[in-house]
């Protein structure tokens, strides 16, 4: 039985912003469990095992990484851009066929691609037997994030919040904290860590069921744009482009693992774990709006797109900036939260949470191009950051070591934000640095950044926590002022 939806009437500004702030907060809280969980994994790889071995898991996890998004074939995009568009104009009649046009590759190119990480395990970095524990569970991971992005596009945000914010990483945790306290050996470590995503594919593929058996039958509603050969044509730039975005989060590891050693990898992948916290405040926003801004766009509504984006990187600068701030101001006392081994990295730490800061105030510029149909333009911008850093890193890794390594991800960071925002600027009219940006921006730094260069002449950790707990505090209060402004937007 096929379904479709009468034409929804577009909301207020106002319904608009407080049905992505719905959306955006219930990810945020889910996110702050993932990033917890993804920390206290880290912390546990490095306490439970030596950092030759650290580093092989590491090393083993981005490959992982890189085979679902390989996997994926972009399809996490398309599976909220169509589904959403179909919304905006009203017709939900070939949401299966979608389903179908994605699903099906996706599952062929997982069992593929485990395949043939299976059988060239030997020649990658790191140990074989932790790229071979992993690759059993590439098919699945990779399906249920299609699955969870679709039920997304339907603007239903719960599935991903439970299934992929909470119950995967905070499973994750739990078994490798038993895997510590038992003693069993790395290759359990990897398996177990990737065991979750079993479990989240198959309530995954319940939750879509049930958001589709929700659906209404209309008596009217607009043609729908979908074709397998549009839906294609939309997607294969978003393949590539997320295999090199994935590249640009996890190829510099393996880089200086094979260049470089092991033990520093490990101290590397610690020295910047914090930059996972802040990618997930980002994607957790971006993902509430995300399917709201799909539909703006395609009536061609670029106010209410532009109000959006402004909103989104509003949020995402208020919750980010103070983390990025925080760390860099204490990188000694968190890269000692990992074990001696790591304290060499705080020149890292400290010139990616810089970095960070730019990237973070520049908003989610790849979301509002592929979700403007510009997933060419955002082909490009990802593989101009890419080839970025592959040159930085060959050349100073072997000569600067991680460090070397850190330099070329700032490099592709800094080029992948402001490349792209210059085209979302010229090309589509839109930009980011609305009141409440602004306004987020003053906040965070006056609260965190400015307590802390005053007192750069005053030795002593107690006077800089002291700073710090007043500077939470003005923060909350100036939040709870002004949040008016931060919470409507404006110009």
């Amino acid at each position: 039985m096929t379904a479709t939806l009468e034409r929804p009437a577009l909301e207020s500004p106002k319904g608009m912003l407080r049905g992505a702030v719905r959306g955006g907060v219930a990810n945020l809280a889910g996110t702050v469990c993932t990033g917890l969980a993804g920390v206290g994994v880290t912390w546990l790889a490095a306490r439970a095992l030596d950092p030759q071995t650290a580093g092989a898991f590491f090393a083993a996890t981005a490959t992982f990484g890189l085979g679902v998004t390989v996997a994926k074939l972009g399809m996490q995009t398309s599976l909220v851009y169509w589904p959403a568009r179909m919304r905006a104009t009203g017709d939900l009649s070939r949401l299966g066929e979608c389903l179908r046009v994605a699903l099906g590759p996706v599952a062929a190119a997982g069992l593929v691609i485990a395949a043939g990480l299976w059988f060239a395990a030997d020649l990658l970095p790191g140990r074989a037997d932790l790229v071979r524990a992993l690759a059993v569970f590439l098919p699945v991971a990779a399906l249920s994030d299609g699955v969870l992005a679709a039920t997304r596009g339907l603007r239903v945000m719960r599935p991903t919040v439970l299934l992929d914010r909470v119950l995967r990483p905070a499973t994750q945790l739990l078994l490798l904290a038993l895997v510590w306290a038992v003693g069993w050996g790395p290759d359990v470590f990897a398996a177990l860590w990737a065991l979750p995503y079993v479990p989240v594919a198959l309530l995954a593929g319940l939750a879509l069921g049930r958001v589709r058996s929700t659906v209404t039958v209309p008596d009217h509603g607009e043609p729908t744009d979908f074709t397998p050969r549009r839906f294609w044509g939309f997607t294969a730039p978003r393949a590539v482009a997320s295999l090199a975005q994935m590249a640009l989060q996890r190829l510099d590891v393996l880089l200086v693992a094979a260049l470089a050693g092991l033990a520093p990898a490990a101290m590397y992948a610690v020295a910047g774990r914090f930059m996972i916290l802040g990618q997930f405040v980002n994607q957790g926003v971006s993902q509430s709006v995300q399917p709201r801004l799909a539909e703006r766009l395609a009536v061609r509504d670029t106010a209410g797109a532009n109000l959006l984006y402004r909103q989104a990187t509003a949020w995402v600068v208020l919750a980010a900036w103070p983390l990025y701030l925080l760390v860099f101001t204490y990188a000694p006392l968190y890269l000692g939260f990992f074990g001696e081994h790591y304290e060499d990295g705080v020149r890292i730490t400290r010139l990616l949470a810089a970095t960070m800061l730019v990237a973070t105030a520049c908003g989610m510029v790849d979301m509002v191009l592929a979700m403007a149909g510009r997933t060419w333009w955002n082909l490009a911008n990802v593989g101009l950051a890419l080839v970025v850093m592959l040159g930085v890193d060959v050349l100073l890794i072997p000569r600067s070591g991680a460090f070397g390594a850190a330099v070329g991800l700032c490099a592709a960071v800094l080029v992948n934000n402001l490349v792209p925002l210059a085209q979302v600027v010229r090309g589509l009219g839109l930009h980011p640095f609305g009141r409440a940006t602004l306004l987020a921006c003053a906040l965070a730094a006056g609260c965190f950044a400015v307590p802390q260069l005053v007192l750069l002449p005053v030795h002593g950790l107690v006077f800089k926590i002291a700073a710090t707990g007043a500077g939470i505090a003005a923060y909350g209060y100036a939040v709870m002022r002004f949040r008016t402004v931060l919470m409507q937007g404006g110009r």
